[in-house]
């Protein structure tokens, strides 16, 4: 088969859960002997297509301009460029299906040119996107969970909230009317697609209330990739090292720990990995917040992901935002290594309270700390935790899932 996959953004500029998902699905696609390659935006002045190798794993990269994230919403309706030069992928490509992994940053008038051609697509739903602007359910005025539009006033309110100007208010009306236009160009998209893959139940759930058939949602839970043979595991001794391993931005909550490991009582030290130039202003308010107790690692290589969970206690994932899956906190699990996590979205699903870790109060850092201080009183229950882990699947057999999925779908397109 003949596969292409679309994404928003993609590798080396760009390492997140969506970007890794999309470079190891294709790199075991490819593996298994089908023909693959990726579609991507690029931030580049100017307007053009190139095609480069990432990781074997050919990869076509169309840009329009650098995009400020007001173009980047105003793409979703138009962008003639981005859509000839996706145009000339499909006419250079010729692939037999086309799977969406995201598409922020890049015009619907793509999928009209996949469906004008016959050719069967699937999308991935990796995060609220499709329903939520901000794609988080985050408010931009309140920073609380939101429960999905309400005649898109609420979501007005957001986008007005994101321009911090006054003067926005006056144009809400519009907005209003673009934010509708927009549901209806995204819903088109997701009723069209085959199928519909989510991660988590929760996903699946959340989307169905908002309005998606249930039939058209696939429930393929990726499994991760797994850790080294020879991956040592860490006993309980001091300090209690902790580990947070994933995006520096504030939905992740990582100063809520910060803030927590300032009034713990005892010996214990916080490790931080992730890229600090992703948001300068959040990482610098890390970094005030930060005691001699925390290392900052930066941004780690997968190979060097191992060797960390490899010498740490427990992973901290403490999310503000609804987590659809959350890759990092199973490769945790896949390494032995205990997770204490916010009760909120799928992680919810992952973590068995008081058995493989803990479940936390999202934004506490008073629960944080509590939650943190029983395991320093206590290290003992880390060997039990350990000991509880149930081993997540391969990401293999999630790659299988997905072949018998495209090859039903392309089987049946030829009919």
């Amino acid at each position: 088969m003949r596969i292409l996959q679309i994404v928003h953004q993609y590798l080396p500029e760009h390492v997140g859960g969506t970007e890794l998902y999309t470079q190891w699905l294709t790199q075991g696609l490819q593996e298994q002997g089908h023909t693959v390659a990726v579609f991507t935006r690029r931030e580049r002045t100017g307007q053009g297509l190139s095609i480069e190798l990432v990781d074997q794993v050919p990869v076509y990269a169309a840009w329009a301009g650098v995009m400020t994230p007001t173009q980047r919403y105003l793409a979703t309706f138009r962008n003639a460029a981005l859509v000839n030069a996706f145009g000339q992928v499909l006419d250079h490509f010729q692939p037999d299906l086309v799977h969406v992994q995201h598409l922020m940053g890049l015009p619907t008038g793509i999928l009209d040119l996949v469906q004008a051609r016959g050719i069967p697509y699937i999308v991935t739903l990796h995060d609220y996107w499709w329903i939520c602007a901000n794609a988080n359910l985050l408010t931009n005025y309140s920073d609380e969970i939101c429960d999905g539009p309400v005649a898109y006033l609420n979501c007005t309110h957001c986008m007005v909230a994101r321009s911090a100007q006054a003067a926005s208010w006056l144009g809400a009306p519009a907005l209003t009317g673009s934010l509708i236009w927009r549901a209806r160009l995204l819903r088109k998209i997701l009723q069209g697609a085959e199928q519909v893959i989510v991660f988590s139940e929760f996903v699946r759930t959340w989307y169905v209330q908002h309005g998606l058939a249930s039939a058209k949602l696939r429930l393929l839970a990726p499994g991760v990739e797994q850790p080294p043979p020879d991956l040592p595991i860490r006993r309980p001794e001091q300090p209690v090292r902790l580990l947070y391993l994933g995006g520096i931005a504030r939905i992740k909550g990582v100063h809520v720990i910060l803030e927590a490991l300032r009034h713990l009582q005892g010996d214990v030290e916080l490790w931080v990995a992730g890229d600090l130039t992703s948001d300068p202003v959040y990482s610098e308010e890390l970094r005030q917040l930060a005691t001699a107790q925390v290392t900052f690692l930066g941004r780690l290589d997968r190979q060097t992901v191992w060797q960390r969970l490899a010498q740490v206690d427990l992973l901290l994932a403490p999310s503000l935002w609804h987590e659809t899956y959350c890759f990092v906190a199973r490769e945790a699990f896949a390494a032995g290594v205990p997770v204490i996590a916010s009760r909120i979205g799928a992680l919810g699903e992952l973590v068995h309270h008081e058995i493989d870790g803990l479940l936390v109060k999202p934004g506490d850092h008073h629960a944080w700390q509590a939650a943190l201080q029983s395991v320093i009183d206590d290290p003992a229950r880390l060997d039990r935790w350990r000991t509880a882990i149930r081993q997540p699947a391969h990401r293999q057999a999630h790659i299988a899932q997905v072949i018998d999925l495209y090859g039903g779908l392309v089987k049946t397109s030829h009919v």
